[in-house]
């Protein structure tokens, strides 16, 4: 199991149909969607992070969203916006 020392807890929630397949993909992930569970009624990934620059997207039924919650956001090179977070 990979260390936690010197990194943050961080909990990326979104809200979506229960049946729906929901990832989050990120810097952090070299964009690799990472699958989230539902937990109190939302999609959920608790995630350890070094302090830092984190841009990502959720993955939601096969479309890419930006996090609702979040409102720090990047432009992508595919033209639409990517949601950020400051570790």
């Amino acid at each position: 199991m990979a260390s936690t020392k010197g990194k943050k807890r961080v909990v990326f929630a979104v809200e979506a149909e229960p049946q729906s397949e929901v990832a989050v993909a990120g810097s952090f992930t070299d964009w690799e969607p990472v699958p989230l569970t539902i937990r109190d009624a939302k999609f959920q990934k608790m995630v350890y992070l070094p302090k830092g620059r984190y841009e990502y997207k959720f993955l939601i039924n096969g479309r890419w969203s930006i996090d609702p919650a979040c409102a720090v956001w990047a432009p992508n090179e595919f033209g639409t916006l990517n949601s950020v977070v400051e570790v």
